[in-house]
C-alpha cells in the first residue's frame, strides 16, 4: 500500500484581457480497485462565474467552468491524495490467452455477444489507422503468443527504438510523423503503441496520469516524472480487471508509481485542461 499526494498547477498568462473563457478539466483521479481517491479539490483563480462537475462516458470525473469577466491570467491548482494497492503482484503474462484469439473476438459477428472493449479497436481523432504501425507491431505478435507477452515485447521495442526528447513534438504533431522521426514524449509513445495494437485488431486505451517525482530508494527515476504522464491500457482477459497497463516510455507495467487520472481513446478525450477563450482583440 502507498499513499501519494499530487499537486498539479497550470498557469496561463494572457497578453490582453480575456473577456470570456470556457474550460474543461480532467484533474480528479479515477477510482479503481487498486486506486482509492482519498481527497481531491480544484482551486481556480480568479473566481469562476459557474462550475459543474459530472462523469463522462468513460467513467472519468470532469469539471466544466466559465469566466465571463475580464482577466489576464488563470491559475488552476488541483490537489489530490490517493492510496495505491498492488495490482500485478501475482500476474503471469504467460497465462493470458493467445493474442489472435482475443483479436478474433473483437470482430463483429451475429453469432457472438458484443464485447464493450471493441469500442477501443477503432481509430480515433489522434490515432488513425496506419499500415506502418501494423507492420511495426507484427514481429511481436506471432500466432499463438500469449497476449500479455506479445504486448510486453512491443512495449520494450518502442522503448528501445524511440528516443525521449522534449520539445520536438506537440499535441498536433501527426502520429505518422512522430513514428517516422522516432522521437517524442510519453504522449507520442502512447499514441504509437495504441495505434500499433489497434492496427492488428486489439482494443487499447490512452491513460492520462502522473508518475512519482522521487523514485523509491534504489530505483531509477522514471522518464516523464516532472509533468503529466501518459501510458497504455490494452484489453487482456486474465489481467487484473481484464486490462493490462503498459508504459512504453519507461518499459514497465504501471503499478505503484503511476497514478491514473483519466482514460479515453486518445489524448483528446482526457486532456488535463483545455478550453476556448475570447480576447479583447480577437478570438482564439
Amino acid at each position: 500500500m502507498k499513499h501519494i499526494r499530487i499537486e498539479h498547477q497550470t498557469h496561463y498568462l494572457y497578453q490582453t484581457d480575456v473577456l470570456l473563457a470556457q474550460h474543461l478539466a480532467y484533474l480528479r483521479p479515477v477510482e479503481t480497485p487498486w486506486q482509492k481517491r482519498l481527497s481531491s479539490k480544484v482551486c481556480i483563480e480568479p473566481d469562476v462565474d459557474s462550475r459543474h462537475e459530472d462523469v463522462d462516458a468513460f467513467g472519468n470525473s470532469r469539471l466544466f467552468f466559465t469566466l465571463t469577466h475580464a482577466h489576464q491570467n488563470l491559475v488552476v491548482t488541483a490537489l489530490s491524495e490517493v492510496r495505491k494497492l498492488p495490482r500485478y503482484t501475482f500476474f503471469d503474462p504467460a497465462q493470458t490467452p493467445a493474442w489472435d484469439m482475443i483479436e478474433a473476438g473483437m470482430k463483429y459477428s451475429l453469432d457472438q455477444p458484443f464485447d464493450p472493449a471493441s469500442e477501443f479497436v477503432w481509430p480515433s481523432p489522434y490515432i488513425p489507422w496506419l499500415s506502418e504501425l501494423r507492420d511495426y507491431a507484427l514481429p511481436s505478435f506471432n500466432r499463438g503468443t500469449p497476449l500479455a507477452q506479445a504486448c510486453l515485447d512491443l512495449n520494450h521495442r518502442i522503448y528501445e527504438d524511440f528516443s525521449y526528447v522534449s520539445g520536438v513534438t506537440e499535441i498536433h504533431t501527426p502520429l505518422a510523423q512522430a513514428f517516422v522521426n522516432r522521437h517524442g514524449v510519453c504522449q507520442d509513445f502512447s499514441h504509437i503503441m495504441i495505434g500499433c495494437l489497434r492496427a492488428i485488431g486489439l482494443a487499447a486505451r490512452y491513460v492520462s496520469g502522473y508518475l512519482l517525482t522521487t523514485p523509491p530508494p534504489g530505483q531509477p527515476r522514471l522518464r516523464g516524472a516532472d509533468a503529466s504522464h501518459a501510458w497504455v491500457s490494452v484489453y487482456c482477459p486474465g489481467a487484473p480487471g481484464d486490462w493490462l497497463e503498459l508504459d512504453p516510455t519507461n518499459d514497465t507495467i504501471p503499478d505503484m508509481s503511476h497514478v491514473c487520472l483519466a482514460i479515453g481513446r486518445d489524448f483528446g478525450d482526457v486532456s488535463p485542461l483545455r478550453g476556448i477563450i475570447r480576447e479583447a482583440g480577437h478570438t482564439s
